[in-house]
């Protein structure tokens, strides 16, 4: 857990009878904020979850944010999941700019061992040129450009930002690495109190829409946990594929005294 310091707060999820002190982090007797929540930066942080197929462990999942310099920011995902035979190790990791609720997303990378052949790819996106490159290719993708591209990493970001501001629909074009564009839609189906390793929470149900039913995609976010990744389903045809739930959450931002304790 490289991101941890000697002087990270570790957020435990509340209960359903402390509802008062649930969106405040609990150290040393004193409520204290994320410095992100003041001053309007991302919460940096460390996440670690279960991954599970038909409800057995089968692997675990860390998740990192981290600030790089004034308006770049760092997300990795880093997964190792066995399954019978099968094997999966792989880290993506997505470099991007944050400013006024908006992800741009830099340069993102793939790599994958395991299991059948070992996979590794990198994008980037030259947002002054306007153009995206592929490690798989010698010369710049053959795709429209869009301010509005996202990876398959930074778009998980922007949907936070997005319920944030209360939306409950919202769409990404993500562009792979053979230059493909796809679509990625998704609407909020509601509320829900769930139970987790962590505890319970009350969250923020999303679907992902796919032109046909054949698949299914659910995802969960935390607002009392400024609107963090959860619990994540995935199925196809009905049948699950996988569950990520969240286990552990660390705060790895300094924080500051709110402004309604100082005044104590």
């Amino acid at each position: 857990m490289q991101f941890l310091t000697k002087n990270n707060f570790l957020y435990t999820a509340r209960t359903t009878q402390n509802k008062k002190l649930s969106a405040l982090l609990l150290c040393a007797g004193t409520l204290l904020l994320p410095t992100s929540l003041i001053a309007g930066d991302l919460t940096q942080y460390e996440a670690s979850y279960d991954v599970l197929r038909k409800g057995e462990n089968h692997g675990k999942a860390i998740r990192t944010l981290k600030k790089l310099d004034d308006d770049t920011y760092e997300v990795t995902y880093h997964s190792d999941i066995e399954w019978m035979i099968f094997s999966d190790s792989r880290k993506e990791t997505s470099r991007f700019i944050y400013g006024n609720t908006k992800i741009t997303p830099l340069n993102y990378t793939m790599e994958r061992k395991g299991t059948g052949p070992d996979k590794d790819y990198a994008i980037e996106f030259d947002n002054e040129k306007k153009i995206v490159n592929s490690s798989q290719s010698k010369y710049p993708l053959d795709c429209e450009w869009t301010d509005e591209f996202q990876d398959s990493l930074s778009y998980q970001v922007q949907v936070r930002e997005e319920l944030k501001m209360g939306k409950t629909s919202f769409s990404y074009p993500l562009i792979d690495k053979k230059g493909n564009r796809r679509d990625y839609n998704f609407e909020v189906v509601g509320k829900e109190t769930i139970s987790l390793p962590i505890g319970n929470i009350e969250a923020i149900k999303v679907k992902r829409l796919y032109d046909n039913d054949k698949r299914q995609a659910l995802a969960w976010f935390a607002p009392e946990m400024d609107y963090m990744l959860v619990r994540m389903w995935k199925g196809e045809k009905g049948v699950e594929q996988f569950e990520v739930q969240l286990k552990s959450f660390t705060v790895t931002s300094p924080v500051a005294l709110p402004e309604e304790v100082k005044a104590k």
